[in-house]
């Protein structure tokens, strides 16, 4: 079982809920990616999923869209 299911078990086991957050990487920009991701650890997120911006996110809703466009337009690449 990877470290995603052995959290859900974990929580289940104690009978709580899950805290799942999404963010894009880049947006608005890398350094308050950076900074939201320290934050998010030590409030406590039990899983955090990073998105990487895509020029045409056209799977994703308008929100997703967004963020991957102005991650885009900030700088964010895979290099």
């Amino acid at each position: 079982m990877g470290r995603i299911g052995k959290k859900f078990q974990k929580l289940k086991q104690k009978n709580e809920k899950a805290l799942v957050v999404y963010l894009t990487a880049g947006d608005p920009d890398l350094p308050t990616t950076e900074a939201l991701i320290g934050a998010l650890a030590a409030a406590g997120v039990d899983i955090l999923e990073i998105g990487v911006p895509f020029s045409d996110p056209t799977a994703d809703g308008p929100v997703i869209q967004a963020a991957s466009l102005r991650a885009i337009k900030s700088g964010a690449t895979l290099a």
